[in-house]
């Protein structure tokens, strides 16, 4: 970069059009009216049939610290912005209340994340930070845990880094794999900074430096104990699997012969033939690495064709969330003050009938079934109802009415936590690894049929009767305004 700036902050890292919108809010005089917005995303992704949230941590650090340093200050005065509303910008703190998920979190479409209540100018600045947080470190999350169902009990570690888009990614994206099930990374400062087990091997680039396989894994072994050879350099059956047995032979108990990794050719074929050979010298607990482009699809079929493989190692598919490269989440005003401090509903409308907002302050529940443990679905009502109180509750489709159910002996569960009240921490964030743990027992709220990676039956998301009238009454009324406005300029 040209310019390095000492006093760097977070809080230009943003759209322009927010700081215009939130400029003529200031110009207006009603920057500091109290706003609600939403984020939230219509479609799961990768076909999945769930989504886990992520991303709230980084969300936190951001709104704690968020403030424009004197450099973003000049540099808004030299992009032509005035100094009335510099002055308002240079003193900006975050002081409003936010209600969120916690990480770890099943989550679906259409279901608010996250709830901002703040002022108006305040909550759109922030608006942009928070939707590029939320919606890679969620789809990463995601994909993790898409690709940990289909790996089971065995274990599934990270490879991802050189791969990422660029360092930020790679640091966030590690954690959000490992939210998602994931066992360890090879990333070294991920493992530092956020204490997630660090695993690795070598490269090709060792048993070429020493142009033998054996030289080179001799050489490895004397200087690490637990060892993982790589054994696809040359020849992987006749070469490199027979050199890693006789280096372990060799040194029997001085090095713990942990496995070896296969990273190209038919891992099918090539894991079964190595499993055999390990097996017949006498190293049945040496466990079978792959790696390789891998991704849930194809694992699904190498377990299908019975491959021996124990442990595996994704990186570019996950990393990058190689088949969707956004999760599409998006920030909606669904609330906001009037004249006289009462707040009143707001609504987008559009063409596409999936991307019409739902208005109005909301509570999100998880209704559990005391009987079967399983989730009914979620419920999205008005901030004053409480499905708690309901002995029979009603849900239905909000689209297709039609497609309904009554449910008792519940739980509802809430599924909103309060993070920041008035611009302050309230929330103990939890260890990673207990936001791990956590997800387990949030995906066994979810019948099997939710879980599957091909062809998911879809979770029910509900809104509440009270919810859904209270969203045609709104759209009917937007409708009827542009009529008379339609009818008054005839």
């Amino acid at each position: 970069m040209n310019k390095l700036y000492s006093d760097d902050s977070l809080a230009l890292h943003t759209d322009l059009y927010q700081i215009n919108m939130a400029e003529t809010y200031w110009n207006d005089g009603i920057h500091d009216k109290k706003a609600v917005f939403e984020l939230f995303f219509r479609k799961l992704p990768f076909g999945n049939g769930y989504a886990v949230f992520a991303g709230l941590e980084k969300a936190i650090s951001y709104l704690k610290n968020f403030r424009f340093s004197d450099s973003d200050i000049r540099y808004l005065q030299d992009l032509g912005y005035k100094e009335d509303f510099l002055s308002y910008l240079k003193n900006l703190t975050f002081t409003g209340s936010v209600k969120s998920m916690r990480e770890g979190e099943v989550v679906f479409g259409n279901v608010p994340l996250m709830r901002v209540e703040a002022p108006l100018a305040q909550a759109q600045l922030i608006e942009t930070a928070l939707l590029n947080i939320i919606n890679y470190q969620t789809l990463i999350a995601t994909k993790a845990s898409r690709i940990k169902q289909v790996v089971g009990d065995q274990t599934a570690m990270e490879f991802g880094t050189r791969r990422a888009q660029e360092m930020d990614a790679a640091i966030w994206g590690t954690r959000a794999a490992f939210i998602g099930g994931f066992s360890s990374t090879s990333n070294v400062r991920a493992g530092k900074l956020f204490g997630i087990p660090v695993s690795g091997t070598h490269a090709h680039a060792l048993v070429q430096a020493y142009r033998d396989e054996y030289t080179a894994f001799r050489k490895y072994a004397e200087r690490h104990k637990d060892c993982v050879f790589l054994v696809d350099t040359y020849d992987t059956l006749r070469s490199g699997v027979p050199a890693a047995i006789a280096v372990a032979k060799e040194l029997g108990d001085k090095i713990n012969f942990i496995g070896i990794r296969l990273d190209s050719g038919d891992l099918a074929y090539l894991s079964k033939e190595a499993r055999r050979m390990l097996d017949e010298a006498g190293f049945k607990n040496t466990k079978i690495i792959a790696s390789n482009d891998l991704d849930e699809y194809t694992i699904i079929n190498l377990k299908a064709q019975g491959a021996a493989i124990d442990i595996w190692g994704i990186g570019t598919k996950l990393i990058t969330a190689y088949d969707q490269a956004a999760l599409g989440a998006v920030y909606k005003l669904v609330s906001i003050e009037a004249e006289n401090g009462e707040m009143l509903d707001t609504i987008k409308i559009s063409g596409n009938p999936e991307k019409v907002s739902t208005p109005g302050l909301k509570k999100v529940y998880r209704i559990v079934n005391k009987s079967s443990g399983k989730s009914e679905g979620d419920y999205i009502a008005m901030e004053d109802e409480n499905p708690s109180e309901e002995e029979r509750l009603k849900m239905f489709d909000p689209v297709h009415t039609y497609i309904s159910k009554f449910v008792t002996n519940f739980d509802a569960i809430e599924l909103h936590h309060p993070i920041f009240a008035d611009g302050e921490l309230v929330y103990e964030e939890p260890q990673l690894a207990d936001i791990q743990k956590s997800l387990e027992e949030n995906l066994g709220l979810l019948w099997e049929e939710y879980k599957r990676a091909l062809h998911p039956e879809k979770y029910p998301v509900d809104l509440s009767l009270k919810c859904w009238e209270n969203k045609m009454k709104n759209i009917e009324e937007v409708k009827q305004k542009i009529e008379e406005k339609i009818n008054r300029s005839r």
